[in-house]
Order: C-alpha cells, then sequence, then structure tokens
C-alpha cells in the first residue's frame, strides 16, 4: 500500500511542474496521432484549433493541439520558453496520452521547436510535417530586409527604418521582432486573391470563442532570448540527420508566404524529397486557413 501511494505522489509530482498547460484532443484517441506546435514565442494555437483542428480529425486523426508553457493559455509566470522546457511539456502529453509515436506538425516558429524535439527523441516521432515553418532564421531575417530593400529603394523614409532593424543585434528578441514588424506592415503573411472559403474562416474564428481566448504574451520573446542560447539557427543539418535516422520528413508551405525565399524553399524540398514537399497556391503563412481543404488533403495523402 505504501508502494502505490508512492507512485501517486511521484505520478502528481511528474505533472505538477505541467499542470497549467492546456491541452485540447479531437477525435478518437484509437487514430493516428498528431501533436499541432504553434508559433511563437508568444503565440497560441487557437486559429489552429478554431478553424482546423476538428476538420483534421474528421479525416482520422486523433489532433492534440495545446499551448506551450507560459505562452497563450498555458500561463505560467515561472516559464523559461527554453526549447529543453517544450520538450518537457511535449514528453508529459505523451505520458498523459499514452502515446507512443507521434506525427508531430510544426507550424512557423513551432517548426523548430518540432525539429529539434524529433532529433532528440527520434523514437517518439513517426514523422515530422513543417507547415510554413522556420528551418533557417538568419536566411528568413535577410530574405525579409532585401526584399523590403528593393521594394523601397527610392523611399528614404522606408530605407531608414529598415536600416535601423538591420544593425540591431542579430540575435536579438527587438531584431526578430523588427523583421517581423516590418514583414507584416508589408502584407508577407497575407494571402494575395482571399477566397470565400478563407474569408469565412477567418471571419468565424474572430467571432467565435477561441478568438477570445487569442491571449499574446509580449514577454515571451524576451525572456526566450535571455534563456535560450539557440536564438538564431539554421536546421537543415539536423532535418537531413533526422531523415538519415528513419523519420519520414514533409514540408507543406504557401507560395505567397513572403518571409521565404525561392532558395529557402528549394534547399528544404531538397531534404525532404519531391514526394514529400508541397506548394499551394495562393497562399501565405496560415496554410491551414488559406487553402484549408488542400492542405487537409495533402496531410490526409501523406499520413494516412
Amino acid at each position: 500500500m505504501k508502494s502505490f501511494f508512492l507512485s501517486l505522489f511521484l505520478i502528481f509530482s511528474f505533472f505538477a511542474e505541467g499542470q497549467n498547460l492546456y491541452v485540447k484532443t479531437y477525435g478518437n484517441e484509437k487514430n493516428k496521432p498528431i501533436i499541432f506546435i504553434h508559433g511563437g514565442p508568444s503565440g497560441n494555437a487557437t486559429l489552429f484549433e478554431g478553424t482546423t483542428a476538428q476538420k483534421l480529425a474528421n479525416q482520422g486523426f486523433y489532433v492534440i493541439a495545446y499551448d506551450r508553457r507560459g505562452e497563450g493559455r498555458s500561463a505560467d509566470p515561472n516559464a523559461k520558453f527554453t526549447y529543453e522546457e517544450a520538450f518537457q511539456d511535449l514528453n508529459s502529453i505523451y505520458t498523459k496520452y499514452h502515446l507512443k509515436k507521434a506525427i508531430i506538425l510544426g507550424h512557423s516558429f513551432g517548426g523548430l521547436v518540432a525539429t529539434l524535439y524529433t532529433n532528440k527523441y527520434p523514437q517518439n516521432v513517426s514523422a515530422l510535417v513543417l507547415a510554413g515553418a522556420l528551418f533557417s532564421q538568419q536566411e528568413t531575417y535577410d530574405h525579409i530586409l532585401n526584399t523590403l530593400k528593393k521594394k523601397y529603394s527610392n523611399d528614404s523614409e522606408q530605407l531608414k527604418k529598415i536600416s535601423i532593424v538591420e544593425n540591431l543585434n542579430k540575435n536579438s528578441a527587438e531584431y526578430r521582432k523588427g523583421c517581423f514588424e516590418l514583414a507584416g506592415e508589408n502584407g508577407f503573411f497575407k494571402m494575395p486573391n482571399p477566397t470565400a472559403e478563407s474569408k469565412k474562416l477567418y471571419s468565424d474564428y474572430e467571432a467565435g470563442e477561441f478568438y477570445k481566448t487569442n491571449i499574446r504574451n509580449k514577454n515571451a520573446p524576451l525572456v526566450f532570448y535571455q534563456n535560450e542560447k539557440q536564438n538564431n539557427i539554421d536546421t537543415r543539418a539536423i532535418l537531413k540527420k533526422i531523415k538519415s535516422a528513419g523519420v519520414p520528413i514533409y514540408g507543406i508551405y504557401g507560395k505567397d508566404d513572403g518571409i521565404f525565399s525561392s532558395a529557402q524553399i528549394n534547399s528544404l524540398k531538397a531534404i525532404t524529397g519531391e514526394n514529400h514537399f508541397t506548394f499551394l497556391n495562393n497562399c501565405s503563412h496560415y496554410l491551414f486557413v488559406d487553402q484549408q481543404a488542400a492542405f487537409i488533403s495533402k496531410l490526409k495523402n501523406w499520413l494516412k
């Protein structure tokens, strides 16, 4: 009896640190599990949940969405926002839901978390899917700034604004923020020709319950850059290692996602292989909303 209570205590202790972790599942637990890892730091899974999670589950997957510790609905004033902390939380999800292997679906910054986790725990991952995911950070930042310098070559005020960001410490939260703010201001994250379907998905999300919990922790990037040494990385060598270890890698990107250059995308396609990569037309960064039907269809074809 004493050993029984000790076991209960150890189980409780294991989950105590992550007890505030927001996690929600969709679909039948007997189906193939997919863990969605959102962007950030300071992001959350509300857009994916409010638009796509259940529809993906309807295709025969057990979809698990969560907010990383200290981000979104997983409030934690003591969160460190390091990759290692993210790995601990992922492992707690595996334990809580009795998962032996799962498909990891990483979006934006979540792609870095997904890649580094897969590299450390390949035995836990049945497939790695990079969806509009970062994989060579400095190349992304350079592409954003170089594109804007060409666009505003005759606009001294805009060039000055770009130059201020360009001259910041490249391993700082301010530099990252500056690059993505410029990208956002210039429509890099927006699909060029919104469809009736995408307009409805975005408007329904904004009118729904998930949008009300679209919590952004503005301190998350600052603390991440204070605590995480791997804050501006290129994971292509790691992706090659993962592939050689036998974990399939898939890439799905929007053709109109302005933060990636053609050279970057081609370098990733060379790693995944032609049959494991797809470009979605009239689609930008939030591809699971911009071209939801094509996104879900591709994942089903690859992973089922």
